[in-house]
């Protein structure tokens, strides 16, 4: 890869962690992947946003500055580069999206602490998708707790990313439109991919 460290994102359904793995897999990368399973409070979440917001939101982040961190600690000699499914600001995108007023204060206050002492990303992509394809991905997935998403929702997160995203003046970030691509099973699609992550970006938002 032309890049140390890359970064996969979208909005909740865009394909990441699909994609992210078969990168890792293929050039030998070094995988971070998200462990959204083991946060407690998500399918609560899901079932009451207003009750339990704040303390899925606290977990994601402690857990994802964990998994980072471990990118200075713990470096792995074996690997070529490093590629996760997450970008660490989405908890600031997600909290400032899903909380209530006071809490998305203390929680600013909380991210602003801990966010400069990470590694950052060479290379953030951005997977943009439909809402109706994030809505039929999340379908086929079956993931129970996800099955009452609604459509307004994931446009809220998806804009809450695009509008993050336009003020990003010191990283290289690369929003790719995925409507009419399937990286899973068209290999032109996923050379594509492979092609952008090992190509010269300027810093800024570029649009594929």
């Amino acid at each position: 890869m032309n890049y140390q460290f890359i970064t996969i994102e979208g909005c909740i359904g865009a394909g990441k962690t699909t994609l992210t793995r078969q990168i890792a897999a293929d050039h030998n990368g070094r995988m971070i992947l998200e462990r959204f399973e083991d946060n407690p409070f998500l399918p609560q979440f899901y079932a009451d946003p207003e009750r339990h917001a704040f303390p899925v939101e606290l977990y994601f982040m402690a857990e994802r500055f964990q998994q980072l961190k471990s990118l200075l600690s713990e470096p792995d000699m074996f690997a070529s580069f490093t590629i996760s499914d997450f970008l660490f600001q989405k908890s600031y995108i997600f909290a400032m999206n899903n909380l209530k007023e006071q809490e998305a204060k203390l929680y600013r206050t909380l991210f602003d602490i801990i966010h400069p002492n990470l590694p950052r990303p060479d290379l953030i992509l951005y997977l943009y998708a439909p809402v109706d394809k994030l809505l039929d991905n999340i379908r086929k997935r079956g993931r129970d707790y996800e099955q009452n998403i609604s459509a307004d929702y994931l446009n809220n997160i998806q804009q809450a990313y695009l509008e993050y995203f336009k003020y990003q003046t010191n990283a290289r970030i690369i929003l790719l439109d995925t409507a009419n691509m399937n990286f899973k099973e068209n290999s032109d699609d996923y050379q594509k991919v492979t092609d952008i992550l090992n190509s010269d970006h300027p810093i800024g938002l570029t649009y594929l």
